[in-house]
């Protein structure tokens, strides 16, 4: 049996939690929780009647306005980000040679990220139709990971992400679904979706999906944050699975926060028991040795967070400056400043909801498209508008680049605009200082010849067409444009290191671009990169 993975490492600080030490006694336990716990003040407890007015068994809390106390200072599209929060643990992914060893080092990344939220009980903010965010990872060798997320529906939610460390070949494309419902003193996050973790060196693809999310004693008592149910991670080219509880606590037993579960090979026999807490420490038992160690450490490590574009760089319909006013009113704990400025952002939303309707305008995302042949991944329902092809990291961060602004001194080309039912013209935007894709709405990469005026008929959005294609990929128009037949490629082929790059016979003229060669790992880097310990 191969070697588990061990702590990378040790460090106090996390956000998540107050546990310490390796007992697993109820001292331990209480200990590791009181982060969890929110007291409700008078103030506070008559913000909450207002809302149990509103709501009724099984209502969806998606329609109901939640008061700000609540909040987490930050948008579902930013709290994604968690997810890739811990590279000392992602980087080494595609450097291990035996395949269940990779698989239980998968298992373990994607365990090591629940430990980060706020203190007590918050919820983040529900991203509006249309709204972006995008951040990158500054790693210890010198490279970067790239995030870019959208907001792709309202009702029902759909957070749709990307992610990619090039230089170690590692890509996450996935989409939140929560579905909101009220259970008399406990509200539910349902967390419908998928993630697919690539590692494009190997071939493999690794499905994970996420554990219900609840807050207990909304209407009387403590409120308490748990994480429940059963959560998967499956990787098809091995045929290799894990299956974790996350457990809730029982009404006479049991503890907060712990977890249980196996990994499984392809015939279905248990290989490893996991344990612990996923705010504490978790464990893991080789179910032939009998050998039992530590997996992860959450209350002695410390998260890597992302860094965004300065707020006057962002484009109003970014996450972090579209809620701006709210977040900063949730941290000094200004409620009547965040319900009126959180207020304002909704009345636009349904303001612009009523003129596309009126207009007869179909909603379509700007950075992703539904997920069209892709074997087995229907569940992602989107996936980012571009083809990451380049035969090399360099040319792979260019492209990403392009999809969307990330770097400090990238503006978006054009604002959000509510599309229009005019779209027998075609429009040019402005240049950018540094090409992107964040033009409202996106265009498939075909000739739009002006179409004859129909009355009767709704209108889709206005196409926007780029003038500027890389010379290295002749056949993508500049921007997250995918051509036709990308469509109806395999999954392992659309994401194949070994893709050949497009042919074509008239080369267009190379645009002038800004050098960002200083982003790039240095060709003569060591191979063998110097991690966070």
């Amino acid at each position: 049996m191969p070697h588990l993975p061990k702590v990378v490492h040790r460090r106090r600080g996390s956000l998540g939690t107050s546990s310490r030490g390796s007992s697993m006694d109820e001292t331990h336990h209480d200990e590791a929780t009181k982060g969890d716990e929110t007291v409700m003040d008078p103030e506070q407890g008559s913000m909450l009647t207002h809302i149990i007015s509103q709501l009724r068994p099984g209502a969806d809390l998606s329609r109901v306005t939640l008061p700000t106390f609540i909040l987490e200072p930050r948008s579902m599209l930013e709290r994604i980000t968690n997810f890739m929060a811990h590279p000392e643990i992602l980087i080494p992914l595609t450097k291990i040679e035996d395949p269940i060893e990779r698989f239980v080092a998968v298992t373990k990344f994607y365990l090591s990220g629940w430990h980060i939220k706020p203190p007590g009980v918050k919820k983040p903010l529900n991203p509006i139709l249309g709204e972006t965010h995008s951040c990158y990872w500054d790693y210890s060798d010198g490279t970067k990971g790239y995030y870019i997320a959208e907001q792709t529906s309202h009702h029902p939610p759909k957070s749709s992400y990307f992610f990619m460390a090039p230089e170690h070949h590692i890509r996450i494309d996935g989409t939140l679904k929560p579905r909101s419902k009220f259970l008399g003193n406990s509200a539910a996050s349902m967390m419908e979706g998928i993630a697919v973790l690539r590692l494009l060196n190997t071939g493999e693809r690794f499905f994970v999906t996420q554990p219900n999310m609840y807050a207990r004693g909304i209407l009387f008592g403590t409120m308490q944050y748990e994480l429940g149910d059963h959560a998967f991670v499956r990787c098809p080219e091995t045929g290799m699975s894990a299956d974790i509880e996350f457990k809730t606590k029982g009404w006479v037993s049991g503890t907060y926060n712990a977890i249980g579960g196996h990994i499984k090979d392809a015939q279905g026999k248990n290989l490893f028991e996991l344990s612990g807490l996923w705010s504490g420490e978790m464990y893991i038992k080789d179910l032939t040795t009998g050998k039992k160690q530590l997996l992860f450490d959450a209350s002695h490590t410390r998260e890597t967070p992302p860094t965004a574009r300065p707020l006057e760089e962002q484009d109003e319909r970014e996450s972090q400056r579209l809620w701006h006013d709210v977040t900063e009113a949730v941290k000094r704990r200004d409620q009547n400043t965040a319900t009126d400025a959180k207020a304002l952002i909704e009345d636009r939303q349904r303001d612009e909801a009523a003129k596309r309707n009126n207009e007869g305008v179909e909603w379509q995302p700007r950075l992703f498209r539904r997920v069209g042949s892709e074997n087995g991944e229907e569940d992602l329902d989107w996936i980012i508008s571009a083809k990451i092809d380049g035969r090399t990291p360099e040319e792979q961060v260019k492209q990403i680049l392009q999809i969307h602004a990330i770097l400090p001194g990238q503006k978006p080309d054009q604002k959000f605009e509510i599309p229009t039912r005019n779209n027998g013209v075609q429009q040019t935007p402005t240049e950018p200082s540094v090409p992107d894709a964040h033009t409202a709405p996106l265009q498939r990469e075909q000739q739009v010849p002006a179409p004859q005026p129909v009355q009767s008929q709704p209108v889709q959005p206005q196409l926007v067409q780029h003038q500027q294609v890389p010379a290295a990929y002749p056949q993508q128009q500049q921007g997250a444009i995918v051509d036709p037949s990308y469509r109806e490629q395999p999954a392992h082929a659309a994401y194949s290191q070994q893709q050949q790059p497009l042919q074509t016979s008239q080369q267009p003229q190379q645009p002038q671009q800004q050098d960002y060669s200083s982003y790039y790992m240095n060709s003569a880097g060591s191979a063998q990169p110097h991690l966070p310990q």
